[in-house]
């Protein structure tokens, strides 16, 4: 909590804050309706921080849970896609996605996990790189694994960095200038590894880095092997 203290209050300042100021505009409609929007990212941010927590904590402990589902690949990606979207665009980047090589569209694992591990990474693709920069996602699968790469032209880990980067809070010695608390590619890990997955990182100063990702196509069949 002590590392998070400014990013937990951050939000709820400005809910409060514009909750106040929504109470001394009522009589103009477009003033309220401005601030209701303030609070609604507000809010949704600090949940995503409410959020993260748990789960670290959920993984400490043990009691992580995952569901198993089938999931189709194209509807991953596309969802992915949806979410991302809005930041990607304010940013007035070029987003690409690459589909080669795919033996199989589907695979048996917890969708909404799943989610969240290309959600943080992606999410940090798209705050490290700065405006009008690049974004790929590329898609591959094999019999037992699904390779997903997010590639971005930002600004790039050093390789003295790169072995850390998946440490909680980490980044807080590295930027200190976007906001976030940290922990997006730890629990991007942690849920991967739980899953029978891993994570690799290739990066360069000043041109960016990718991300692979690869997941078991059906985590109960292969995990012991």
């Amino acid at each position: 909590l002590s590392h998070m203290s400014h990013d937990i209050r951050t939000p709820m300042n400005a809910i409060i804050g514009m909750t106040a100021l929504a109470g001394t505009h009522l009589d103009d409609p477009a003033r309220v309706q401005d601030c209701l929007g303030k609070i609604s990212v507000s809010s949704r941010h600090l949940l995503n921080l409410i959020n993260d927590v748990l789960d670290m904590s959920k993984i400490e402990s043990g009691k992580m849970a995952f569901n198993e589902e089938e999931i189709r690949l194209p509807r991953l990606i596309d969802n992915l896609l949806e979410m991302v979207r809005p930041s990607v665009n304010a940013k007035k980047h070029r987003l690409f996605v690459h589909v080669q090589d795919l033996q199989h569209e589907d695979i048996l694992g917890d969708s909404l996990r799943i989610q969240q591990i290309f959600t943080n990474i992606m999410s940090n693709a798209v705050k490290y790189t700065p405006e009008g920069g690049q974004i790929r996602i590329s898609v591959e699968s094999w019999e037992m694994y699904v390779k997903i790469d997010i590639a971005d032209t930002g600004i790039g880990i050093s390789e003295q960095h790169q072995g850390a980067i998946f440490k909680r809070f980490y980044r807080e010695d590295i930027v200190h200038d976007v906001d976030g608390i940290g922990i997006g590619l730890y629990l991007a890990r942690e849920i991967v590894t739980l899953q029978g997955g891993y994570i690799r990182v290739t990066s360069e100063v000043g041109k960016g880095s990718t991300f692979s990702v690869f997941l078991l196509r059906e985590q109960s069949k292969y995990a012991e092997e």
